[in-house]
């Protein structure tokens, strides 16, 4: 357990940290959801429009330090190539 007042102080901004993060990440997860969803209907369309919408979601994961830029790069890949092949 924390003992200084800055170590407190480090425990509490974590937390409110984590918080914020576990947020972001779940909201970007819903966003990837939707482009999966799409997909497996066969929905190229809907699959289209939905990877617009999660794309710039999922790089404002990587400038708040959710995700890193490769991780973020390789999911975009991989979705975009799977609605590619939709056709």
């Amino acid at each position: 357990m924390a003992n200084t007042p800055q170590a407190k102080k480090r425990a509490r901004q974590n937390e409110k940290r984590f918080a914020i993060n576990k947020a972001r990440r779940s909201r970007i997860r819903t966003y990837l959801r939707k482009v999966e969803e799409a997909i497996a209907s066969g929905d190229k369309a809907a699959a289209e429009s939905a990877l617009r919408v999660a794309q710039p979601e999922l790089m404002r994961g990587v400038t708040k330090g959710v995700y890193h830029k490769n991780t973020a790069s390789r999911k975009m890949s991989r979705l975009s190539s799977r609605v590619k092949a939709l056709a």
